[in-house]
């Protein structure tokens, strides 16, 4: 029995492994995708990379400029997943199998979280654009439906798991409806809650970078505007401020998620 159930594990892997390699041939035939050249330029991208795209003590001098830059996107990517959490929670409260109060409100808050979920804070930076413009506020409010749509979606997830048994066993006391969310729901979700919100933080300092671009705006403007200059010293510099302050970000709230849960 035991055998037969390895051998079948094995013909599965082969067939997803066969499938796997037909969707990449395919993929390749259609793109047109040329596969030696792509495996030789390799070489040549990493000595390019080597050659100019490193920080020099020229660049350095632009180090306070883009502090600023990262300090304003650090703000919007906080602001728009903690504003974003709210609007969140009580979509998730309504949306949820245990909490919501009908089946119809269940399912229209499922789906206005699905489809804000399932646009890319991209497109949306894009959509706003034409509203909003090139402004900060374009990119906030970029990555407030993104986080709103992930988060909606995260914390009905965390509702419908933590607290079912306490919800019932409020029901059977005969507790109000309120009671049980302010006393049962949210307090047994909170740990959840805030490791989804850290999460979303981390996520949105990431996608800020890309929406700057698109809204010529925070951190992402700036390297926009060093790489359309060719100067790429510069550029390379956004990128390890970046980085080191995402590596900063994903520490502490790794930190803030071992006290917590």
């Amino acid at each position: 029995m035991q055998a037969d159930f390895f051998a079948k594990r094995r013909r599965n892997s082969i067939v997803f492994l066969a499938l796997l390699l037909l969707v990449t041939f395919v993929a390749i035939v259609i793109t047109e995708y040329d596969v030696e050249k792509g495996f030789t330029s390799i070489p040549k991208a990493v000595t390019w990379s080597f050659s100019n795209f490193y920080p020099n003590e020229q660049s350095w001098t632009r180090l306070p400029d883009i502090l600023v830059k990262l300090q304003e996107t650090v703000l919007v990517s906080i602001a728009a997943a903690s504003v974003a959490s709210l609007f969140a929670l009580l979509f998730a409260i309504f949306g949820s199998g245990t909490t919501g109060i009908n089946g119809f409100m269940r399912k229209v808050t499922r789906m206005i979280a699905t489809l804000f979920r399932n646009i890319d804070v991209s497109a949306w930076a894009m959509i706003l654009l034409f509203s909003f413009g090139q402004s900060a506020l374009t990119g906030y409010f970029a990555l407030f439906f993104g986080s709103f749509g992930f988060l909606t979606r995260a914390f009905t997830e965390t509702i419908d798991e933590v607290s079912s048994s306490s919800v019932e066993a409020l029901q059977a006391t005969g507790a109000s409806y309120f009671s049980i969310i302010f006393q049962s729901v949210i307090p047994s979700c909170i740990p959840q809650i805030i490791s989804w919100v850290l999460f979303m933080i981390e996520t949105n300092i990431r996608s800020a970078t890309l929406i700057g671009i698109l809204t010529g705006t925070g951190i992402g403007f700036a390297f926009s505007l060093y790489y359309k200059n060719l100067n790429y010293h510069a550029a390379s510099l956004v990128v390890l401020v970046v980085v080191i302050a995402i590596l900063v970000i994903e520490n502490v709230s790794n930190y803030i998620r071992r006290e917590i849960l």
